[in-house]
């Protein structure tokens, strides 16, 4: 019995291969430069001078009538990372969850001569997170945020 596949001819057929497991860095560098997106979107309306709109994002809420799950689209409030200085540049700090990263050893913030080298700021350190040259920051930062967690349970 011979299966004539004359449409499914054009693709490249293989043996099933499983997706292979990410590890948990891999996210939470991802939950980071999506982070710094925010941030640089901040960054950017503040340096243009335009009205920034609210961050929209759906969430759950349960109908308490009928009991029901319902999704509805609501308004997540972003803080900005950064702040004017009282010489006139700007700083900024990068963090993960509610910590503060440390960026070298005793140093944690990063100073910028005004809001265009702010963005650029910005732009260099999600590039950094995304090549992994904080994943040691992030993996002692989010261990002890477990461990917060465990503590209080």
């Amino acid at each position: 019995m011979e299966i004539t596949m004359t449409i499914l001819s054009g693709l490249k057929l293989i043996q099933n291969l499983h997706k292979p497991r990410s590890n948990g860095i891999h996210s939470k560098r991802n939950k980071l430069a999506t982070r710094l997106d925010e941030q640089i979107e901040i960054a950017r309306a503040k340096r243009d001078g335009v009205r920034r709109e609210p961050h929209r994002c759906m969430k759950t809420v349960k109908n308490s009538v009928t009991g029901q799950k319902v999704l509805v689209e609501g308004y997540k409030t972003v803080r900005a990372w950064f702040w004017p200085s009282v010489s006139g540049t700007y700083c900024f700090n990068i963090r993960y969850g509610s910590k503060i990263i440390e960026l070298a050893k005793g140093k944690d913030t990063v100073e910028v001569s005004d809001l265009s080298a702010l963005v650029d700021a910005l732009l260099t350190m999600k590039s950094a997170v995304l090549a992994g040259e904080l994943d040691v920051q992030i993996e002692v930062i989010s261990g002890s945020l477990r461990s917060c967690f465990r503590s209080k349970a």
